[in-house]
């Protein structure tokens, strides 16, 4: 890759726009769900599987979860996309998705 290519890729990346959302993680045997919430909705379930294999204790119940019955039981499901420009404003839209979400499925939040 010559360097124009680099810059342009780099550039490209830059302007990306990012998408944040809500999203649930369930684990079948338990039958249980956790929503939370991501200012990029695409990067955070490697970031979640990521820090759940390491075993680092951010949730203990989905890290117990986890462990007892595997990665193979989780699944990861995006519920809700916010497309807003001020971050302000997406903070907001996200807290009330989040609690919203939280509400319907009876969830405990991540």
């Amino acid at each position: 890759m010559s360097g124009i290519d680099k810059k342009a890729a780099l550039a490209a990346y830059r302007e990306q726009k990012t998408l944040a959302g809500v999203y649930a993680v369930r684990c079948a045997p338990s039958c249980q769900v956790w929503v939370g919430q991501a200012p990029n909705i695409d990067a955070i379930q490697n970031r979640l599987w990521f820090s759940l294999r390491m075993g680092s204790p951010f949730h203990p119940d989905l890290q117990s979860a986890w462990n007892t019955h595997g990665a193979e039981a989780m699944s990861f499901e995006i519920l809700d996309l916010v497309d807003e420009e001020s971050a302000f404003a997406r903070k907001a839209v996200l807290k009330d998705k989040l609690a919203y979400w939280r509400d319907q499925l009876g969830a405990a939040a991540i």
